[in-house]
């Protein structure tokens, strides 16, 4: 890789955490009621994931920084529009159309799991939020189907949002989330 023209944007503990994200929630749903203790340790794991990635998005990296990518939704609606019209600026680290998408799967993923939790409780009387579970399973149940099928969804229009950004930009945004480096910018971009 020539260091010349790159730059290190995603530190290891963020990819990391991307990666094992990605595979705790693919185990966690394809695994649902057949192999329920999977199930629960994947759904686990995407909890102290989740925690790890607030942490991170104060004391992490600079582009893992919520500081770094977070913008208004008049931004982000200005940055949609451009790309649409293949006229976006490129960024370094999160776009606004990434930062949305990243506060929405962070969330997604968040009520899911809580969720989650409350449909442990409820069936098995057992994680920590046994006794909140035990009322209204139902509802926690349909609850935990929703958000767990909302982020599925929200996965899809990321993976096609990546793969219009690399694209758009010329740059293949799922191998610098591999290794770690982006292409520097210039006048061209």
């Amino acid at each position: 890789m020539n260091t010349e023209n790159t730059i290190k944007v995603w530190d290891l503990p963020l990819r990391i955490f991307h990666w094992l994200l990605v595979c705790a929630f693919f185990i966690a749903y394809i695994t649902e009621d057949d192999f329920l203790t999977l199930h629960v340790w994947a759904g686990y794991l995407i909890a102290a994931l989740l925690v790890f990635r607030f942490l991170w998005g104060f004391i992490g990296g600079k582009y893992a920084h919520f500081s770094n990518f977070l913008c208004s939704p008049n931004t982000a609606i200005a940055y949609f529009k451009d790309s649409l019209a293949h006229k976006a600026k490129r960024y370094i680290g999160h776009n606004p159309a990434g930062a949305v998408m990243i506060v929405l799967l962070l969330v997604s993923l968040l009520l899911t799991t809580i969720t989650g939790l409350a449909v442990y409780g409820a069936e098995d009387n057992a994680g920590p939020l046994a006794i909140i579970g035990m009322q209204n399973e139902e509802l926690w149940e349909e609850t935990h189907e929703f958000f767990a099928n909302l982020t599925v969804v929200l996965v899809f229009i990321h993976i096609m949002g990546v793969a219009f950004e690399s694209y758009l930009h010329k740059e293949n945004l799922s191998k610098a989330m591999l290794t770690g480096y982006k292409r520097k910018i210039n006048h061209d971009d």
